[in-house]
């Protein structure tokens, strides 16, 4: 089961990529559920990985894990922030909000179980474990 996981990580982590873009765009375009603003910084660094890592599929090259791997960890970074004020173990004052939809607002995301913010976490996590998967893999070989 190890070696199916080694072998596809970098698949999996576009999948995630993949996913978690057009999730966005779905909640944003066809939901018309307006992003706040840590959900737009959310969304400059997870675009970007789907791109960077399609081209590394493309080009089967790993040098573009460590740029892919810096972007989700600054959208993980962001993620987890944005859930500290979501969950308001973070005060609302902390919130970089200063106009439009607030980042502790309550949008449920998918299938109104998981909340959106949360959602975003768990996609950077699970991008961050695969790619060093991928990396510590790669090296090894």
């Amino acid at each position: 089961m190890m070696e199916i996981i080694k072998k596809n990580a970098l698949y999996g982590a576009f999948a995630v990529s993949l996913a978690a873009m057009l999730g966005s765009l779905y909640f944003s375009e066809i939901l018309h559920l307006p992003p706040c603003v840590l959900c737009w910084y959310q969304r400059i660094t997870m675009y970007p990985i789907v791109v960077i890592l399609a081209f590394a599929i493309y080009r089967r090259s790993s040098e573009l894990v460590l740029p892919a791997t810096v972007l989700a960890a600054v959208g993980w970074l962001i993620a987890v922030y944005h859930n500290l004020l979501y969950f308001r173990i973070l005060p609302e004052a902390a919130a970089p909000c200063l106009a439009g939809v607030s980042c502790s607002t309550k949008f449920e995301g998918w299938l109104a179980i998981i909340p959106i913010p949360l959602q975003a976490l768990v996609g950077f996590t699970i991008i961050i474990i695969a790619l060093i998967i991928y990396w510590r893999t790669y090296k090894n070989d």
